[in-house]
């Protein structure tokens, strides 16, 4: 138990945890990009920064943000929420 009274979850299941954060953060920003190029918005497009890329860069980020959150969904439903 930790000092707020939660069990402490097991640190193989947290790796788990941060794995997922990690690959579907990233996925999710890659998913966001190609959306992004999909609808014209190049968040590194050659043309400086303009409203095409700074959308291109919200997508990459909404993305990246919503890869982390699905992890987070899986984990806490599979393992309960972790005490923070």
């Amino acid at each position: 138990m930790n000092p707020q009274g939660h069990e402490a979850h097991p640190v193989g299941q947290l790796f788990k945890l941060g794995l997922a954060q990690a690959v579907l953060f990233f996925l999710g920003a890659l998913l966001g990009r190609w959306i992004g190029l999909l609808l014209g918005l190049d968040a590194f497009g050659p043309d400086g920064w303009g409203n095409r890329e700074i959308f291109g860069i919200l997508l990459i980020g909404l993305g990246g943000g919503g890869g982390v959150q699905l992890a987070r969904l899986w984990y806490d439903r599979k393992y309960g929420k972790p005490p923070r």
